[in-house]
């Protein structure tokens, strides 16, 4: 570094945006939002070395009120848009952002993939178990015999989609779960997350009042998971499989798979760019 340029020591502050977050009142999002620009600030990451990418969704917003680049893409299609920066940037910090619909529904594929490809990113999920955004429909992750959805008055009926499950068996480097209700905690597990090399994926319990109001009682329901980090994805597995979804606080598992990061290729010209896709 320059010797004309002085360290910055970075507070939240610095990561946040202009832009006010519209979500609704008492909202789960605002702590995860909160507690990813304290993450930054704990890493003192510049904010021109990080990069939020994001799909559809009310906690896809996230990219517009922070001040790092951002990435707001098409409804699913998030973690392949992440992994194509890293890969290109590998100097990059890349976060994706997203809810259990936009990550476990239409972009339930790319969600398989980004966990066996182990790029080096970090996957926060605000599951709220609901589409909130179109208005309440029942999600992945919507217990089957929720009935608060029109489209679904008697209950989805399908069983519901357990992701840490899944993103052990697909091979995320890195898995936990934590509440909104605890932004001091989820700070702390972003930290962990994007420090740990790897696919990190984090799961976090983030209300939605509007449509689920009795996830207001989520608070009283979360308990600090009893059991400490491990790295034996079969060990993960049965504490994984006999969760009931309210163990919070906790990194779950730890794996040692290297990041997948290709060797660059160099730089290339426009036109050679613009000839390899001429018709």
């Amino acid at each position: 570094m320059d010797a004309c340029v002085q360290q910055r020591d970075y507070t939240a502050k610095n990561y946040k945006s202009d832009v006010k977050p519209i979500w609704c009142p008492g909202c789960g999002d605002y702590s995860v939002l909160a507690a990813i620009t304290r993450a930054l600030a704990t890493l003192q990451l510049a904010p021109e070395n990080v990069a939020v990418v994001s799909g559809i969704g009310c906690s896809s917003r996230i990219p517009a009120y922070t001040s790092v680049y951002g990435f707001h893409g098409v409804h699913g299609r998030a973690l392949p848009v992440a992994t194509g920066l890293k890969i290109a940037r590998p100097d990059l910090t890349v976060l994706v952002t997203g809810g259990d619909g936009d990550g476990f529904s239409i972009g339930g594929n790319h969600f398989l993939h980004a966990c066996r490809r182990n790029v080096d990113l970090t996957y926060i999920v605000m599951d709220n178990q609901v589409y909130g955004m179109t208005k309440g429909q029942a999600s992945p992750t919507t217990d089957p015999d929720w009935e608060g959805s029109k489209l679904t008055p008697d209950g989805a009926g399908i069983e519901s989609f357990h992701p840490l499950v899944v993103a052990l068996a697909a091979g995320a480097n890195f898995i936990a779960r934590c509440s909104s209700s605890d932004p001091n905690n989820v700070a702390d597990i972003i930290t962990q997350a994007i420090r740990h090399p790897g696919f990190s994926m984090v799961q976090v319990l983030s209300p939605c009042v509007t449509f689920r109001p009795e996830q207001l009682e989520w608070k009283h329901m979360v308990r600090t998971a009893a059991v400490d980090v491990t790295d034996d994805a079969a060990r993960a597995a049965r504490r994984l499989m006999t969760d009931d979804g309210f163990n919070v606080g906790k990194v779950l598992y730890k794996g040692d798979r290297p990041a997948y990061q290709p060797e660059p290729k160099g730089a290339a010209a426009v036109a050679d760019l613009e000839a390899d896709f001429a018709l």
